[in-house]
This record gives structure tokens, sequence and C-alpha cells, in this order.
């Protein structure tokens, strides 16, 4: 008699995401029961299982199931003629000035109801769960008043009964700068600090803590106020860091132990080494490089050199990033970035998974993780960051089911 499983997924290879590479096995099986992994490796090396149900996969390749580690996913409208007005030469910074940009979004997400919220957002999510993706984060941000951050961090949770997928949700309330703070930032941020993340943290509604350190957003002073409430509320923080500038956020997240600083464009020396000495992770965004139409890299070469972990995410969101493929933002990784295949699959697995502090529960393929699995129509890893629009997903596992 073997050992009992739910489900068996035989003749298949396996990147199982463990160790420096891929963790390629050419001839292997995943076991599970419970909604977790009993067993991933080689089919020579495996216990005898008595399965519930066999699954022949045909030589197919199984991955962990992708994770998307930086979203604004819940939103209401779109940006499209903003996106008109710097094809015709305006920039980010001006738009914004003008009362355009998050401020715009912040209107109509306000006027949203979470029905509406979720509605909007469930077609942005199942255009990633098509892809192979099993987790998703999603960050508020738009709301910049108390009710209406709440109302959206609750229409995020609500993601993850409406679809079988894990939302990881992040409080963003220092996003931007509500028009009735106009020039007040820091009676906002104290409001932030006093009202609106404790309000949070006592609802349970965030999973980790963000803000947006820039010359259009945050100052690193302001940033540690943040910082210093997430921490006593007892939550994780992440940082949106050095994309437009360097006002040396990234190193500022390191010191608070930060699960990631994201963006990274204008890092500097002192940034990277700060981030190494921390485990902070690199999240790295070209979706926003790409539509930006930025010039000025992240220091791929220096992080490597430094042995910072490197993620890659699509940052959906209306403005700069309106993008809902993940094995699209791996290819503009390894194209804008030089990021290697090895590089963007452990970015949207294993990496990923430490930028939202589950890396115990998800990314890889061991024994003990839950069971999220990608199973794909491929001969070689490779192909699902060198192809562009063509999905070869075959089946998707989240939890086991």
């Amino acid at each position: 008699m073997g050992m009992r499983c739910d489900t068996l997924w035989k003749d298949a290879r396996l990147a199982t995401m463990v160790g420096n590479d891929l963790g390629v096995v050419e001839q292997g099986l995943v076991a599970a029961a419970n909604g977790a992994i009993l067993y991933a490796g080689p089919a020579a090396d495996a216990p005898t299982f008595d399965a519930a149900e066999s699954v022949a996969c045909d030589g197919r390749w199984i991955t962990p199931g992708l994770i998307d580690c930086h979203t604004h996913l819940i939103h209401a409208g779109d940006r499209a003629r903003e996106f008109e007005m710097r094809l015709d030469g305006a920039s980010y910074e001006e738009i914004a000035r003008a009362g355009g940009g998050i401020v715009s979004t912040m209107r109509a997400t306000r006027e949203a109801s979470e029905d509406d919220l979720v509605r909007a957002a469930l077609p942005r999510l199942d255009a990633l769960i098509a892809e192979g993706v099993t987790t998703v984060e999603v960050k508020s941000g738009y709301g910049l008043d108390t009710a209406s951050e709440i109302r959206m961090l609750r229409a995020a949770r609500r993601l993850g009964t409406e679809r079988p997928v894990q939302i990881a949700t992040t409080f963003l309330g220092a996003h931007a700068l509500p028009p009735e703070y106009a020039g007040d930032a820091d009676s906002y941020i104290a409001m932030l600090v006093d009202e609106m993340l404790p309000e949070v943290s006592r609802l349970g509604l965030a999973d980790a803590v963000d803000a947006f350190c820039e010359g259009i957003g945050f100052t690193p002073a302001q940033t540690e106020l943040v910082f210093e409430a997430a921490k006593r509320a007892g939550l994780p923080v992440k940082l949106h860091a050095e994309q437009l500038s360097n006002q040396h956020g990234a190193a500022l997240a390191a010191r608070h132990g930060a699960l990631s600083a994201d963006h990274l464009e204008y890092l500097d020396n002192a940034g990277i080494a700060a981030m190494a000495a921390s485990g902070t992770v690199a999240t790295l965004l070209p979706g926003a490089y790409y539509f930006m139409r930025e010039t000025h890299l992240p220091p791929i070469d220096a992080l490597r050199l430094a042995g910072v972990p490197i993620a890659l995410a699509t940052d959906c969101n209306p403005g700069t990033s309106p993008l809902t493929s993940l094995l699209l933002a791996m290819n503009m990784g390894a194209t804008l970035f030089h990021l290697t295949v090895a590089e963007c699959l452990t970015g949207v697995t294993r990496n990923a998974a430490r930028a939202l502090g589950v890396s115990d529960r998800i990314g890889t393929l061991e024994a003990g993780k839950r069971c999220d699995l990608a199973i794909w129509d491929i001969e070689r890893p490779a192909e699902l960051v060198y192809r562009m629009g063509l999905n070869p997903l075959h089946a998707r596992i989240w939890s086991g089911r």
C-alpha cells in the first residue's frame, strides 16, 4: 500500500525553482494532499503513492504557480486621455501637477462602490489567472481618505472569494496627496499615521504597508513616519522607491527591514548595499519603464553582484502600466532589463514570494508548500519568456485544485 495522496501529476518535467537556477527535473512527478505538496522531484526517487486521481502530463513542464507581487488592480476609471497627452509630449510630472495622474483615478475610485470596484477588477484578475498566476498582491492608494482606502482593501479581499486565487493586500495610503490636503503633506501623513493606518490594522485588511517616496510623492522623512506606524501595527513594509529620481528611499526601506523596494531605476550603490544587507527584494517593473518611455535602466549588474534577490511584476495600474500579462512582463524584463530566463522565472516565483513575505508557503515546488502549479505546453522554460502574446498554459492548479 502506497502513501495516500489526492492527486498525482506524473510524466512531467519540473522547474522546481529550488537552488540557484530553475531546479530542473527531467522525469518528475508531483504529489499533493489536502492542498499541499507531498513530493516534487524525480519519479525514480519518489515513494509509492496511492492516488485518488492520477494525471498524465505527457512530458509537459510544471512550474510553481506564478506570483504577481506588485499590482494596483483595484481602481475605477482609466487614464487613456493622459496616455494621449503623453504621446503629445506632456511629462508624468506635468500631468500630475495639472490634477491628472493618481488624483484623477482617486476621484473615480472615491465615487465607486465596493461592488463597482470588484466588478471592474475581475477582468484584470482573470487575465492574470489565465496565465497561470495563483497569487496576486493588490494595493490600495486611490482612495486617499479612510473610508475609501478601506473600501478598496475590502474589494481586494473580495477578489479572493470571487476567484480561486490568493490575494495579498497592501495599504498604500501614502500614494499621493489628496486635493483637500494640497500644500500640507505633513498634515495628511499625520492623519494617515494617527487615524487611517490604525483603522486599517484594526479591521485586519492589510498584509503590508507601502508608500510612494518621490519628488511628486512623499519625502523620506514622511515615509519614515509611515514605516514607524506600520511597525506599531505589526505590519511589514515595502516601498515605491527611486522610480523618477534618487530620494534614497531604498536605503530607508532596507533600514526598516522592508520586504521589497520597487521600481529602482535611480537606485544608487548605497541603496544596493543596504538592500543586500537587509535581504530586501528588488522588485522590477518593466511595464512602467516601457509605458513611460523611461531610459534610465535599473542597476541590474550591481544588484546581481551584491546578491540582491530580483522579483518581477506587472505593476498593473491605470496610469503608468496598464499591463495584465505577467508573461509579457517577463519578456520585457529580458528584453529591456537584460535579465536571464532563470532570473525572469525566479522573479515571478521564488523571489516574488519572498517579496510578499510568504516564501515559506509558496514560490517553489517543495514538500510542505501549497500546491500551486502551472502546467505548460512548452518544450523548454525559455518559451515562457521568449514569446509575446501567446499563452501556452495547459492547466492551473491552486491549492491542489
